[in-house]
């Protein structure tokens, strides 16, 4: 443990230096935020441009909406034809994606540094001069389909925690999945994606983060250029408050799909940060989710994998960071010859022994080390130095406010973490869901793909 912890502090030293040593900002007089977080390791730079928009934002009716955009900028515009984007990238040596999130719709480039004139221009282009045409539209949300009935409606635990989302809020949008329901999909027509376009893609509602080998001031002067010139069409953003009712009861729910093993999801309503300086119970919330799961001596692995041999695999998850509300998340696949009902009482004992006994310095410890490590090690990568930077700011934080949420990690108690264990690990924040398995009809297993979907 010593020697875990002086690694963890040495490590931590020299992320640190490299991820945090110069990042400048400056807002733009159309209202783009632009960050600049200079590493010069290597001759690379990353170019991220972050809008704070997502499915969250999306009405009834016409989910899928945000991810069908994130398609259609890909299609061109006046001066860039269709695909021409991603060839002139490709043709400078760098790579190029999307993707969408409840939350947020972020596109990205990486590319020798040389290249980040081409790589904002053509950024710049398309957040203003998309091309948005019915026929190249219904192409798109074609695609969008298939891959829903890929990723969803073929992929059993996927429509389980769709399902489970559907279940859990009444009211507030994360109910709907990021890649739409089916009937929107097929509903939605570019009339929708013009008017997400025009509402959404302006310069005052997005972030603009630059990490590498820049000088930063270079970089201002390259934003104002290829950026500077375009207006916000809309000057405030009006946004809904969604407020969730409180949940008076156990959820329970079944979903009957081919699969070749049932699985069990168990879903508490918990909060997200408001404040990282003055909250502490996400923070005591990520420590708790590190003591179930993380690792081969976290609890769910340890006791009942190895030593009950009840589950075959089994983990926990929470995340303490969204503009919206959050679950803590057990998830669990019964080993051969026991059942969901076994599984649930087992899960159940781990969360009583934690309310009733609390967890150990040593373990505390222990975990810290792990958790901290864990937000560490994405320091040591450009694109996810700049990622970070995008989320922060994307969901309300800022992104100076990463240094300070690794220290209040690291000031947890057990005490805290023993109380919201108490205080919302309990059935009236509960969901169950339940993964009734039916025959596979020959079909192939499908592999699990993530919540967020990209280009």
């Amino acid at each position: 443990m010593r020697f875990i912890l002086f690694y963890i502090a040495l490590f931590l030293g020299c992320a640190f230096n490299a991820a945090n040593a110069e990042v400048f900002e400056r807002t733009l007089s159309n209202g783009l935020k632009v960050i600049v977080k200079e590493d010069h390791r290597a001759p690379v730079v990353v170019q991220q441009i972050w809008y704070k928009a997502g499915a969250m934002d999306e009405s009834t009716g016409t989910t899928g909406i945000a991810h069908v955009l994130e398609h259609m900028m890909f299609k061109g515009t006046e001066d860039v034809p269709a695909g021409e984007f991603s060839k002139r990238i490709a043709a400078a040596g760098g790579r190029e994606n999307a993707f969408t999130s409840s939350d947020y719709t972020a596109y990205f480039q990486q590319l020798h540094k040389s290249k980040l004139p081409l790589a904002m221009e053509l950024e710049a282009d398309r957040m203003r001069n998309l091309n948005l045409t019915a026929e190249e539209f219904a192409k798109e949300v074609n695609v969008v389909k298939e891959e829903r009935r890929m990723r969803t409606d073929d992929n059993p635990q996927s429509l389980m925690y769709e399902t489970m989302m559907a279940t859990v809020y009444q009211q507030h949008p994360y109910q709907h999945p990021v890649i739409g329901w089916m009937n929107d999909l097929e509903a939605l027509t570019v009339a929708d994606a013009k008017i997400w376009y025009d509402k959404w893609y302006e310069p005052n509602n997005a972030t603009l983060v630059i990490g590498g080998d820049v000088d930063a001031e270079e970089v201002f002067a390259l934003a104002k250029k290829y950026y500077g010139p375009i207006k916000s069409r809309v000057q405030e953003v009006t946004r809904r408050e969604y407020t969730e009712p409180s949940q008076l009861g156990i959820k329970r729910l079944v979903v009957k799909a081919p699969a070749e093993l049932p699985q069990i999801f168990m879903a508490y309503r918990a909060p997200t940060m408001q404040d990282p300086e003055k909250d502490w119970k996400p923070y005591a919330l990520e420590i708790l989710a590190g003591v179930l799961d993380g690792n081969a001596s976290a609890r769910l692995n340890k006791h009942l994998v190895r030593e009950q041999q009840i589950v075959s695999s089994a983990g926990a998850g929470y995340d303490s960071t969204s503009r919206g509300p959050s679950l803590f998340l057990f998830d669990a696949t019964p080993s051969e010859g026991k059942n969901v009902e076994e599984v649930e009482a087992a899960l159940r004992q781990e969360i009583a022994l934690l309310v009733n006994e609390g967890v150990n310095e040593k373990e505390l410890k222990r975990i810290k080390a792990q958790v901290t490590a864990g937000e560490v090690y994405k320091l040591d990568s450009l694109f996810y130095q700049a990622m970070q930077v995008g989320q922060m700011e994307s969901m309300g934080y800022g992104h100076r406010a990463l240094p300070l949420m690794l220290e209040k990690l690291q000031a947890v108690t057990a005490e805290q973490v023993q109380q919201v264990a108490k205080e919302f690990l309990k059935d009236d924040n509960l969901t169950v869901a339940v993964l009734d398995p039916q025959p596979l009809s020959g079909k192939p297993k499908p592999q699990r793909k993530g919540m967020s979907h990209g280009h």
